[in-house]
């Protein structure tokens, strides 16, 4: 296997040439469930909807409601790939809390292509509308002058839209790990020490754990108490299967904390992420599609 310092590993390269990472895996696996999922959704429908039906109608009509309020009637036609960069960024965000896959969104060169697809999509709705020189045009007003900004600020669309996606979720992940890391070693310190001591600290903390419980167990309303007990008889607990040499090097402080943080990177940012990323591309492509008289107007002014 070899590492990619980019940041996916690279499992081979087909035909010698084209890399194979784990993005790549990541994004075709997203592609094979989405597939199969509108295939098991969409069959066997019925004029009277019951289960799973109900729930896939109302999901679509929402799609379609948000579409139309946001981009107006005359785009309902983008509703589906709409709802494809949506549950792309979603499953692709959520894929890497399997634990073995790679997010495909922690990977810039994957949002990357999504920012630009919308960008080539803005494009080529603006040069069907006002012609290739009109589109030129475009770049030159209000003033000549005008033009590098204007050229600038079509390139940092798509790259602001990708790097606003691609930090989020990488941050998220280089967070935890870093957390995890350090309650690692700190889990590590405290129960060595414990240990060091015999068996003697460990059944201490541990009997100081259980007597904590039975004289608050009616008070657990205070937050303090609960997790002093509960801190004491973990930790004795474990300091004395170490000292007895029954566990050595359990984690114990990692455990729960980086999984309550990845709940917010991993579930919470990554939709909110995917809910923005979506709502940016619904806004750049209805102002490339204006409202047909709209559309007309405008030319007949050019």
């Amino acid at each position: 296997m070899e590492l990619n310092v980019t940041g996916a590993f690279i499992y081979f390269k087909l035909f010698g040439v084209i890399p194979i990472t784990q993005t790549t895996v990541s994004s075709f696996l997203v592609a094979v469930i989405l597939i199969f999922l509108s295939i098991f959704l969409g069959r066997n429908l019925k004029k009277k909807p019951d289960g799973k039906q109900v729930l896939v109608e109302k999901g679509v009509s929402m799609l379609y409601s948000m579409v139309e309020e946001s981009m107006g009637a005359h785009n309902l036609h983008w509703a589906p790939f709409i709802g494809t960069i949506f549950l792309s960024s979603i499953c692709g965000t959520f894929i890497g809390l399997t634990g073995f896959l790679r997010s495909s969104t922690a990977d810039l060169s994957c949002v990357l292509v999504w920012a630009v697809s919308v960008s080539v999509i803005i494009w080529y709705n603006s040069i069907s509308q006002n012609g290739f020189t009109g589109w030129l045009k475009g770049f030159t007003e209000p003033i000549v002058v005008m033009t590098p900004m204007n050229i600038i600020s079509e390139i940092a669309q798509p790259v602001s839209m990708a790097f606003r996606h691609f930090g989020n979720v990488a941050g998220g992940g280089v967070i935890t790990s870093i957390l995890y890391i350090a309650l690692s070693g700190l889990s590590s310190s405290v129960l060595n020490m414990v240990a060091a001591n015999g068996t003697a600290a460990g059944a201490v903390l541990l009997a100081l754990g259980v007597i904590l419980f039975v004289v608050n167990r009616t008070r657990w309303r205070k937050t303090w108490i609960m997790i002093l007990t509960v801190a004491c008889a973990v930790i004795g607990l474990f300091g004395l299967l170490q000292a007895a040499g029954i566990l050595s090097g359990v984690p114990i402080l990692a455990f729960g904390i980086p999984a309550v943080l990845s709940c917010y990177f991993d579930l919470f940012s990554g939709f909110v992420q995917a809910f923005v990323f979506t709502l940016l591309t619904m806004v750049y492509i209805a102002n490339s599609c204006p409202p047909p008289e709209t559309a007309e107007n405008a030319q007949e002014a050019a």
